[in-house]
């Protein structure tokens, strides 16, 4: 990782002529687009990994209560709710198996809002109930994903990500010790302080790009599947080549119960039914949608593998179906685990505190790569490195058709910035070198 902006370096340090001019000239289009998305992303990202402890923070006098007594059968908190905000379809209820914790519920409401709501097990009252779309958490999540703008927006940060990935790409090729450059001075720490002006940002940046490429880059990847455009056509190849994942949340093969009518269960005894199983708490159990359906019920754990659902019978609470995490195929399993890694999930604090780091690591990358590129450029010029044509050799052609393929938002981005430069930017002069 070079900084996006550094003049390219002296014949001292360098021996890669006009192929390295070229990839120089790639990373630092790549980091124009990337490095606003990337401080954002950043942010948003780091703050998410402490969710559990944000609404901890935010939402202690809802989700903790004092034990009083036995607790209000779940049909009776239910109602309470249903009094106060009215309920026209319960979507869920979560039991964590702790005394001291509040009921929570997910429901729409009287304007069929998709809600939350926390319910005190002990006298039914409601301690608060919001908007699932207002809540700090949601908002910022979807602000991480999609800037807010819903599939449109989704877009512009998929294709950032695509073209981060080709951004550490040439960086790690532009950051390779080469002529007199030696590895042992490619990995060292930047010497000084900013006060040495641009030598210390570039400096800066190659260290901390070196960093972020470990750290950043597996995070990236794991975020593609969660994406329209990539994530849908590996959806679609799991369809196909049977790695889908078999969870029974929202499948049409999950059983129906057996009657059709009937005395429903109580919401208890699902809960007793699935710790009797050796469900891990919490769990959350969606109630049947109809006579036929049956209560779906798994284990909350953010530990994957510990992640059972049961899909229990409404009227007899006999066991219609068991599915284990372990049971998922292959890719279904590695999609799974890796959207676990990227949510600092997966191997516990370590993996927390290493996201933590690839945040951290990220924001430092943009903003010495912006603070490079500024006291670098020409005054009221962009700066854009020169790159001969002729280093578009036939193996970069290759290379640029293989990254089209891999990341589809990259060559589409690649034929609309084409189509644009020969109709608008070289008649302004825009990027030029």
């Amino acid at each position: 990782m070079t900084d996006a902006t550094a003049p390219a370096p002296s014949a001292s340090h360098t021996t890669g002529g006009a192929f390295y001019r070229l990839v120089w000239k790639w990373h630092f289009l790549a980091s124009l687009y990337v490095l606003p998305f990337m401080t954002m992303l950043a942010i948003t990202g780091g703050i998410y990994l402490y969710k559990p402890q944000i609404e901890n923070w935010l939402y202690e006098d809802r989700m903790h209560v004092e034990v009083a007594g036995p607790a209000l059968p779940l049909a009776s908190q239910i109602a309470a709710l249903k009094e106060h905000s009215g309920i026209t379809r319960l979507r869920g209820v979560t039991s964590f198996d702790d005394p001291s914790r509040s009921t929570f519920l997910e429901f729409n409401d009287s304007q069929k809002v998709r809600s939350y709501a926390w319910v005190n097990p002990y006298t039914g009252e409601v301690l608060g109930a919001v908007a699932r779309d207002e809540t700090v958490m949601r908002l910022l999540k979807k602000f991480h994903g999609e800037l807010l703008l819903g599939k449109f927006g989704t877009k512009f940060v998929e294709l950032s990500a695509h073209w981060a990935i080709v951004m550490f790409i040439t960086g790690a090729y532009l950051w390779w010790p080469r002529g007199n450059r030696s590895l042992k001075q490619a990995i060292r720490p930047p010497k000084g302080s900013p006060k040495h002006g641009r030598s210390w940002w570039r400096e800066t940046h190659l260290f901390t790009g070196l960093l972020a490429t470990v750290l950043v880059v597996p995070i990236l990847i794991t975020g593609l599947p969660w994406t329209d455009v990539w994530g849908g056509g590996l959806s679609y190849v799991q369809s196909e080549t049977g790695q889908k994942s078999q969870s029974l949340r929202f499948s049409r093969s999950a059983p129906n119960s057996t009657a059709s009518e009937g005395t429903q269960i109580a919401y208890e005894e699902v809960f007793a039914i699935a710790k009797a199983e050796g469900l891990k708490a919490p769990y959350e159990m969606r109630p049947p949608r109809n006579e036929r359906a049956a209560f779906w019920v798994r284990s909350a754990s953010s530990n994957r593998f510990e992640q059972s659902e049961l899909i229990v019978d409404q009227y007899s609470g006999d066991i219609l179906r068991r599915f284990n995490f372990s049971e998922n195929p292959p890719v279904a399993k590695a999609v799974s685990l890796g959207i676990s890694f990227h949510q600092g999930e997966l191997y516990g604090r370590v993996n927390l505190i290493q996201n933590t780091m690839a945040a951290i690591l990220a924001f430092v990358l943009a903003i010495t790569g912006f603070v490079a590129w500024w006291k670098r450029r020409p005054a009221g010029k962009l700066g854009v490195p020169h790159a001969p044509e002729a280093a578009l050799s036939p193996m970069m052609i290759i290379l640029v058709i293989f990254l089209s393929v891999l990341l589809p938002l990259v060559g589409a981005s690649l034929i609309v910035a084409l189509i644009l430069d020969w109709l608008l930017f070289q008649r302004l002069g825009w990027f030029r070198t």
